[in-house]
């Protein structure tokens, strides 16, 4: 078994009732263990459109990383995402953060996750449940990350 965390995010419809709809999905290809609380968050790239809800998860996996990946996207299509601009507002979206301590990169897929380390929506939750778990390039630690980041308009909006 592989060791995997996910973002989850979403800023359309009933945005507690999405991130449950895919946690709900994720079994029995994911086998999720933890769950960080659930932070609303300022929109993020393209900024004229509502509020993000976002969470990480903490799973195990037998999938393989472009297995898992094609998942996760069908996943989202069988939970009503639809395709959108950049950044653009979305129903639900799952990205992998990390997958054990592997380093990918390939057309499809770059694990850890490229732009993590620059996104505070991702980086609290993660720090929440996994504090010092070693980010694999840049050999510094989710709390480590955290710190360097402008955290303001990160709010937390649910308990796990």
């Amino acid at each position: 078994m592989h060791i995997v965390y996910l973002a989850l995010g979403t800023n359309l419809g009933d945005r507690v009732a999405n991130l449950r709809a895919a946690r709900d999905a994720l079994p029995p290809a994911v086998v999720v263990e933890a769950c960080s609380s659930i932070y609303e968050t300022p929109p993020w790239g393209y900024t004229e459109q509502s509020a993000f809800l976002n969470q990480v998860l903490r799973g195990r996996t037998r999938r393989l990383p472009q297995s898992l990946l094609a998942y996760l996207k069908r996943t989202e299509n069988q939970l009503g995402r639809q395709k959108s601009f950049r950044y653009g507002p979305r129903l639900i979206d799952i990205d992998i953060l990390y997958y054990d301590q592997l380093v990918l990169q390939s057309e499809s897929l770059t694990i850890p996750h490229p732009y993590m380390a620059q996104r505070a929506f991702v980086c609290v939750p993660l720090a929440e449940i996994a504090p010092n778990l070693r980010h694999p390039v840049l050999g510094v630690t989710s709390q480590e990350l955290l710190s360097g980041l402008d955290i303001n308009g990160v709010t937390l909006y649910a308990e796990a």
